[in-house]
Formats: C-alpha cells, sequence, structure tokens
C-alpha cells in the first residue's frame, strides 16, 4: 500500500510539473527543459530553432572543434542589418555582428527573467507588440518562447550538442554558428500564452498556429520555415518560428506562398 501511495504521488508531481500546477508562467529554464521535450527530426532536414541544451552555463570552458558543412558554399552577408537578410545554411552573419537596436520586447514571454532571448530589434518589437495585442482580441493570447540569440550563445548552444551527440547528429537539429536566424534579432518563437506545445510538432495543430499562419503576415511576419518548403529552406515545417521582414515583403510572400529564399531569388532576378 505504501509503494502504491508513493507511485500516486509522483505520478501527481510528475503531472503538476509538466502542466505547470495550472500557471501560465514559468522560468527560463522550466521553459527550456519544456522546449526540449520536443522530438527534434533526425532525417535530411535540421530544426532551424532546436532548444538549449540544459548545460551550456559553462559551454565555453572547454571548447570542441567544429568547422561549417562547406566553406565554400557558405558566404558572409555583405548587409546584416537589412530587414530582408538572408541567413540560413548558405548566409551566414558576421562572427561579431550584433544587432545596433536591440531591445526587450514588451510582450509576455512563457519565462518571467528579463534575459538575452527577450529582445528584438526595435521595429520588430514594435511589430510583434501589435501582433500580440491583435491575438489577444481575437481571445487567442500568444506568449514568446525565444527570440534574440547572441553569437557566443548560438556557439556555446551549438557546441553542447555536439559534445552531447556528436556533431553529425547536432547538425541535424541544430544551427551552425552565425546561421541562425535568432542572431539577427529579427526571429522569434512564439507558443499560446500557456506555453505548452512550444517549439514542438503538435504546435501545428493549435489554435494559436492557425491564428498565426492567417494573421502574422499583417504585421510584418512570416512563417519562416513552412510546410513543404523543406527543401528550399533546409528546414522542417515550423509553424511557431516567425520572422519580421516589413508588411510589404510579408504580404508578398505569404500571398505567393514563397519562402524568403524564393522572395529574394526572384528579387535577384528581376533586378
Amino acid at each position: 500500500m505504501k509503494n502504491k501511495k508513493g507511485i500516486r504521488i509522483a505520478i501527481i508531481s510528475t503531472i503538476c510539473l509538466l502542466s505547470a500546477c495550472g500557471s501560465n508562467s514559468m522560468t527560463a529554464q522550466q521553459s527550456d527543459t519544456l522546449v526540449s521535450s520536443g522530438v527534434h527530426t533526425a532525417a535530411s532536414y535540421a530544426s532551424a530553432t532546436a532548444a538549449e541544451p540544459a548545460n551550456t552555463a559553462h559551454a565555453s570552458a572547454s571548447p570542441v572543434s567544429v568547422h561549417p558543412t562547406s566553406s565554400t558554399a557558405m558566404k558572409t552577408v555583405s548587409h546584416p542589418e537589412a530587414i530582408d537578410v538572408l541567413v540560413n545554411k548558405q548566409n551566414k552573419l558576421p562572427e561579431k555582428y550584433t544587432p545596433a537596436d536591440l531591445v526587450y520586447a514588451d510582450v509576455r514571454f512563457t519565462f518571467k527573467e528579463k534575459i538575452e532571448k527577450r529582445k528584438m530589434r526595435k521595429e520588430a518589437a514594435v511589430a510583434l507588440k501589435q501582433m500580440f495585442a491583435a491575438a489577444d482580441q481575437d481571445h487567442v493570447p500568444l506568449a514568446g518562447v525565444s527570440a534574440y540569440r547572441s553569437h557566443a550563445r548560438q556557439k556555446a548552444i551549438f557546441e553542447a550538442y555536439v559534445r552531447r551527440d556528436g556533431e553529425a547528429k547536432a547538425r541535424t537539429y541544430s544551427a551552425y554558428p552565425g546561421t541562425s536566424e535568432h542572431e539577427t534579432g529579427l526571429a522569434i518563437d512564439v507558443s499560446g500564452s500557456n506555453g505548452r506545445c512550444a517549439a514542438t510538432g503538435c504546435f501545428a495543430g493549435t489554435k494559436e498556429a492557425k491564428w498565426l499562419a492567417q494573421n502574422a503576415a499583417s504585421y510584418g511576419f512570416i512563417i519562416r520555415y513552412p510546410k513543404g518548403k523543406e527543401s528550399i529552406t533546409g528546414y522542417t515545417y515550423e509553424p511557431w518560428h516567425l520572422r519580421y521582414v516589413g508588411k510589404t515583403i510579408a504580404g508578398e510572400i505569404s500571398r505567393k506562398q514563397l519562402t524568403l529564399e524564393e522572395y529574394k531569388a526572384q528579387q535577384a532576378t528581376s533586378s
């Protein structure tokens, strides 16, 4: 009887922990743990916004050697500050690039701490606040999960994954330093205000994902890694990963059902 009672208590405690005991907010550590519970696709495409591993606090203590997939295939973007900058596996940010106009986004997040990943570039942060307010009016409250990430932080995260899983596997779910959109200050992962399904596949079936798909472009955001475009973006479908490009570009990308890669290619052809 004592064993059965102990098991029941353990189960109840686990359920309470996973549901944040009914709370709509959590610590940054809990948020990362929640995101880390998602299943990453270890197929031919990577997850651009892989969750931060729990052991990155001292990741720089014993650096590992990692290398770009191909030094000839990857080029450094010349205008990293451009709102429509293309950052992907072939186009990286300058190593020392830091957006000059980072501010704390004035919206709810799935954690309480005022830390780096609350930041976005000012124009994107203003648009995000407007979008969240509109979602609130439609009774679809949203929350930020992770926005800006410094190059040093992305490097620490990637190296921690390399230590844990080896570089080949790490590349299947984590962006190489300099190629993560989070480093631009223009990208953010979004979830519902309860934080459930944050940066995981189950988010696709939520009312929040549907609202974002229908309305994000009106505020200058695109679903950066859309379904069915994996061979173009190089990443699996991520309905939670939003990228700010401004209303004009977002509207065109949404109407024509393009990726940012396709939009930039069309612009290059027409110019």
